[in-house]
């Protein structure tokens, strides 16, 4: 994800993703693709058995069916108005996306940067093992999101490219076996 996808696939890229590879994520997102063109309203109105066989590659497909439905439906509430949402929510954006079914902190924060165009860190598992090198342990999500503050003049665009960096150093040191050593910040270790 860079951001310059059509927001209404960021969504759905977002929720399928949970709990499995990318690869698996983008399979659905082409059925979706061929099936919609990632039309939100023609999104709306697949019928359950539709939309949950469109996305079977990306597992939980009964789970990840209805968050969609719930994310789309709330969404739909706004026209699909995501500067509108942004300003009618303001700083409270992120604690109405986590009532939303299916997004957790993960979810959330990538939403408000990709979607949203607010900045936020995305503490994810990459995010999580690259901190621990650099002496920054956490326990989980919201453990590091606590301890890593960005600076104040942080732009969602510059939220974008960092968390960019660190999911592809994430695939390239922290894919299967740990290689971080071999890494070009080691020495920071």
């Amino acid at each position: 994800m860079r951001g310059t996808e059509p927001k209404p696939e960021i969504v759905l890229g977002a929720i399928l993703v949970q709990n499995t590879s990318w690869e698996s994520a983008q399979k659905s997102l082409d059925q979706l693709k061929e099936t919609t063109a990632f039309d939100p309203q023609r999104i709306l109105q697949l019928d359950d058995q539709t939309l949950q066989a469109l996305i079977r590659p990306s597992g939980f497909y009964r789970n990840k069916s209805k968050a969609i439905r719930a994310v789309f439906t709330w969404l739909d509430d706004f026209n699909f108005d995501y500067a509108a949402i942004r300003q009618h929510f303001g700083k409270n954006l992120r604690r109405e996306l986590l009532k939303l079914r299916g997004v957790g902190n993960e979810t959330a924060d990538v939403l408000l940067i990709y979607v949203f165009d607010v900045p936020a860190f995305v503490a994810d598992n990459y995010a999580q093992k690259l901190f621990a090198h650099l002496g920054v342990p956490s326990k989980n999500y919201q453990d590091l999101a606590r301890q890593i503050t960005l600076p104040v003049d942080f732009t969602f665009h510059e939220a974008q490219v960092f968390h960019g960096l660190i999911d592809d150093f994430g695939k390239k040191y922290f894919r299967g076996q740990d290689t971080f050593d071999e890494s070009f910040l080691a020495a920071f270790n």
